[in-house]
């Protein structure tokens, strides 16, 4: 969705500029038009009139195109082809009147700065090559403009070079600092665009912790209701007396204490006060017991590599715990005949990465992994987004790839700072 809005927001854009030099090459008609007829009638400078205007004629055809051609998308190559249009009726204008010599032939310089600010680099660049070269050859070749006597002046040498090489650096100038400006409110528009996505998916986040720390309010009383039923049928003499029964009702209060473990998990990542300090551990201990209580219910084997060394210690999160417990659950429905959590530390950031052996992800889903609405189990079911919104909490990262033997590869990268109780010495 916000690759779309960007989309259609570069062809407004697109259209608006075209608008902006329509209206642009109106006023310079109407200037040429103006310095023409004034300098001709009025100071008496002789001018061709006639082929003069017949360039004026190609500027009003082509915004007559431009209007009539509006609405459509307007790409670098169509923007580049007019302003060269523009540039070569200037050149001929200045052909004509005295070439370098004419005050007007820094007007250049108004072509230069517009394909800054309009057009790509590559086609910014050449717009500075092609006036250069137009100044410096308007310099050997063009119409002597026979001047009254009390307008008439000659220019030497070094000044023309001069002039064209102030030209030429300020084109040069300008393109360079114009386009990097242009570049870095891109990158500022790119960036307040992901602020507003991440600010979308919070409100998505919000609104599903409400529901969520709602729904664990009200599962916790039928689940210590059935908790404490098991505890009185534990010691009725019937399942006392039969180790099959009373191995059924153990399994099933430890199941019941997992749902409660994870409804706590719930309602402390929501911020609410669930009675327990939070618990001072290692990472090694932490990653340990998260393995271990997912393989006590666990459909797959799950292997641990710890190659964290020395060990940390840390504050036990139970959100991060959670979602790896998630991860653990994804792979398991994607048909993994075997798990792996890998740790490893590199430099300040610690590396968890959960490998399955299962389906993997479909390809054309790998972009949207993690993404609200996008929590279909192709892409990761709805565990990978809480995952992915734990991981930016703490200040990290998760990535998400197929591995070339097959399966899936979920990459957390978070800061140890965000968890340990201390700075490693």
């Amino acid at each position: 969705m916000t690759r779309g809005i960007v989309f259609l927001s570069d062809l407004d854009a697109g259209s608006r500029n075209q608008r902006l030099l329509v209206q642009l090459r109106w006023i310079a008609v109407g200037g040429q038009l103006a310095a023409i007829l004034g300098a001709h009638f009025g100071f008496g400078i002789a001018l061709p009139i006639e082929p003069m205007l017949a360039a004026l004629a190609v500027l009003v055809a082509l915004n007559l195109v431009a209007i009539f051609t509006r609405g459509r998308p307007t790409t670098n190559a169509q923007m580049f082809a007019s302003l060269l249009v523009d540039v070569a009726v200037l050149t001929v204008q200045l052909y004509l009147s005295g070439g370098s010599t004419n005050p007007f032939v820094t007007l250049y310089l108004l072509q230069v700065v517009i394909g800054a600010v309009l057009l790509s680099v590559w086609s910014s660049w050449a717009l500075v090559a092609i006036t250069s070269l137009s100044f410096a050859a308007l310099a050997v070749a063009h119409r002597p403009l026979a001047l009254p006597a009390e307008l008439a002046s000659e220019l030497s040498p070094a000044f023309m070079a001069a002039n064209w090489f102030n030209f030429t650096l300020t084109s040069i100038l300008l393109v360079a600092f114009v386009t990097r400006m242009a570049r870095n409110v891109r990158d500022r528009d790119a960036h307040l665009a992901a602020i507003r996505q991440r600010a979308a998916e919070e409100d998505h986040i919000v609104r599903m912790g409400l529901l969520a720390s709602g729904a664990a309010h009200e599962l916790g009383t039928p689940l210590a209701s059935l908790s404490v039923a098991l505890g009185d049928w534990r010691q009725e003499p019937e399942i006392a007396g039969s180790p099959r029964l009373a191995a059924e009702v153990d399994e099933m209060r430890d199941e019941i204490a997992r749902c409660k473990r994870i409804l706590s998990g719930v309602l402390f990542a929501a911020g609410e006060v669930t009675g327990e300090a939070p618990v001072r551990t290692s990472l090694r201990r932490f990653l340990e017991g998260v393995v271990d209580d997912w393989r006590r219910s666990g459909p797959a084997p799950l292997t641990f590599e710890n190659r964290v060394s020395p060990d940390r210690l840390i504050v036990a999160d139970r959100a991060l715990a959670q979602a790896l417990t998630n991860l653990f659950d994804n792979a398991a429905e994607a048909g993994a005949g075997a798990i792996t959590l890998a740790a490893v530390m590199d430099g300040p950031i610690l590396i968890l990465a959960v490998r399955d052996d299962g389906r993997g992800f479909r390809e054309d889903l790998l972009a949207t992994v993690g993404q609200p609405y996008r929590s279909s189990k192709e892409a990761g079911g709805l565990g990978l987004f809480l995952a992915t919104n734990v991981l930016r909490t703490l200040g990290g990262t998760l990535e998400v790839h197929n591995r070339a033997e097959g399966g899936a590869e979920v990459v957390l990268a978070l800061p140890i700072a965000s968890l340990a109780l201390e700075e490693p010495e």
